[in-house]
């Protein structure tokens, strides 16, 4: 039997060099870099303040060394990297919503998370967008102080508990979980599904009608109140290190103080939605550049017919046109942010951001398995992992067609939702 990725011609994954990854970890053994180790042909990252530039090139560079081959087992067995959340929070990705970085610091240290595991970026996404976004602007100064310093630094996580078994695009109008006031406590029942952290979470923010008046308000529910049951949804194609749940709320009872103030009727949940649906985009343009990272090495290693493959016109134009997908997505996210700063972003920019970037991602790591033959198929080559990953990004957080709709009706003037 030969030795994989000898004679053959073959890498073996443990062989298969991501570039800057191999770099980065001082593997002496591994290919020189190739020209543009970063793939930032557009200098996106030079519009960042010189302080933001280091920053960004420390996290990086740990993100690279410490989280990108490591997630491909966790990836596998469908399991939770528990010891790496402490340095996530070492370099500050519990804090990004507000550490009071620019726009654009914050939406490229989400390509990179991306970059380096979708899973863990829909974990910090998540987490500062919609956890620690939710309670800094519509908690309490109680909860503020009970809640934000564990989250920030990662010692405390939230889940996010909006969609419901029957209610996705429709939860506006459908959300069927209630909440009724009784003798000073909240008591809480209903079913929530598709809930990311769910079952390892400290608190779930769980959004339910108010039977007094109608309205969806925003409840921190911890979950280890009686009558609160989390099950581990497996058996997933993609985000497989995401511990994704179904949530059962059955009589839970919290206290009437565990109500965000801020968060009385669902207009307030839709702008922080806006941004999250906003943040999916960076993941977008994130999981494209990990599978031009991944292509480019592997076509710079992988030999047939007695050259490397990059020296091919079919693999070269692959390339190419992943590496342009993923530019495209950056530069666009980018502007994205500066309407950010300037206060104008709406959900139209959110909807068209979420759904290019992510419907270039899906086109983008198709052709990269293409590119990688039968080893394109296997997470052991990530490329298959990335492939799985991205059809996530293309319907969560708001799926492609309802965004598409979106976009749709802010240029026409006409609704074509029902």
């Amino acid at each position: 039997m030969q030795p994989q990725g000898s004679a053959s011609g073959q890498p073996a994954p443990a062989e298969l060099s991501t570039g800057t990854a191999a770099a980065v970890a001082g593997d002496a053994g591994s290919p020189p870099a190739p020209p543009f180790p970063d793939a930032d042909l557009m200098y996106i990252v030079d519009l960042l303040p010189p302080d933001e530039q280091l920053r960004y090139q420390e996290v990086r560079d740990f993100l690279q060394s410490r989280i990108r081959a490591a997630s491909i087992d966790y990836w596998n067995r469908e399991e939770f990297p528990f010891g790496l959340l402490a340095e996530l929070g070492k370099y500050g990705l519990g804090g990004l919503q507000t550490d009071g970085t620019s726009k654009l610091f914050k939406g490229l240290m989400y390509v990179e998370v991306a970059r380096a595991d979708v899973s863990l970026s829909a974990l910090v996404g998540i987490h500062n967008e919609l956890i620690v976004g939710m309670i800094d602007q519509l908690g309490s100064e109680e909860q503020k102080a009970r809640w934000l310093p564990g989250l920030t630094a990662f010692t405390q996580l939230g889940a996010f508990a909006l969609t419901e078994p029957d209610h996705g695009s429709d939860i506006a109008g459908g959300l069927a979980t209630t909440a009724r006031l009784e003798g000073g406590e909240w008591v809480i029942n209903g079913a929530k599904r598709w809930i990311g952290a769910g079952t390892i979470a400290d608190f779930a923010l769980v959004w339910a009608r108010d039977v007094a008046d109608q309205q969806i308000k925003g409840f921190i529910v911890e979950t280890d109140r009686p009558g609160y049951t989390a099950t581990k949804i497996a058996n997933k194609i993609g985000l497989r290190i995401m511990q994704n749940a179904d949530i059962v709320l059955d009589e839970v009872r919290i206290p009437e103080a565990n109500m965000l103030p801020g968060a009385t009727d669902f207009s307030k949940a839709n702008e922080l939605l806006r941004d999250s649906r906003a943040w999916v985009g960076w993941q977008g343009a994130g999981i494209q550049l990990a599978a031009f990272d991944v292509a480019r090495s592997y076509s710079l290693q992988r030999r047939q017919f007695g050259k490397e493959l990059a020296r091919f016109q079919l693999i070269a134009q692959q390339l190419a046109e992943i590496l342009g997908n993923a530019t495209a997505s950056l530069a666009l996210m980018a502007q994205l942010a500066r309407i950010q700063e300037d206060g104008k972003l709406e959900m139209v920019q959110a909807a068209m951001a979420k759904s290019t970037t992510t419907r270039l991602a899906r086109a983008s790591v198709a052709m990269g398995r293409s590119l990688m033959g039968g080893n394109g198929i296997s997470s052991d080559y990530e490329m298959g992992k990335l492939f799985g990953d991205a059809e996530i990004l293309y319907t969560y957080e708001g799926s492609y067609e309802i965004n598409s709709l979106i976009v749709a009706r802010a240029v026409t003037g006409k609704s074509a939702f029902v």
